[in-house]
């Protein structure tokens, strides 16, 4: 591992939702930060910075991580998902994100980056999932507004669409 100076930014090198990225970092800057703030990647929310809320789940290297957690220097070299990366084309809604709007899984918004990127990532890994699965990927989750049901339902829903879809195929 390389060494680091707490005075000095550091070149960060990486692959941002499938595209080749880079910037600089001071050793202690945080993940979130670095994705809002040098990335614009600001779907990525930052609630606690304790890694309580979850707000701030993204992918790295296919496995779910609170970026308010990770320095930025850490990620070196590695595959980021943001929930940017969700949708397959502009304009267009990923299964589950479709699933979120058919079911009103979603209210304030605040929380659901994160609650989205933790479900994609069950439901890529896991497309057998069942409600108490999905409750257990959710307890690391905080929402004031929806009470869990509809974002459990979203979820089901969409594990049955993309089951369908892989059936299909």
């Amino acid at each position: 591992m390389r060494r680091l100076t707490a005075t000095e930014r550091h070149p960060v090198r990486f692959t941002l939702n499938g595209k080749p990225a880079e910037g600089t970092a001071h050793p202690r800057m945080l993940l979130s930060d670095f994705l809002r703030g040098v990335q614009g990647a600001t779907g990525t929310h930052v609630g606690c910075e304790h890694g309580v809320c979850g707000a701030c789940t993204v992918r790295i290297d296919g496995a779910m991580a609170r970026s308010c957690l990770t320095f930025a220097v850490q990620i070196e070299g590695a595959e980021i998902d943001t929930v940017e990366a969700l949708a397959p084309a502009p304009a267009r809604l990923s299964v589950l994100q479709d699933a979120f709007r058919k079911h009103h899984a979603l209210q304030c918004g605040f929380c659901t980056p994160g609650i989205l990127m933790s479900l994609d990532t069950l439901l890529a890994t896991e497309s057998q999932a069942d409600a108490e699965r999905i409750r257990d990927v959710l307890s690391g989750h905080l929402c004031r507004c929806t009470g869990y049901q509809p974002i459990v339902a979203a979820a089901l829903d969409a594990a049955q669409t993309l089951r369908e879809e892989t059936d299909n195929a």
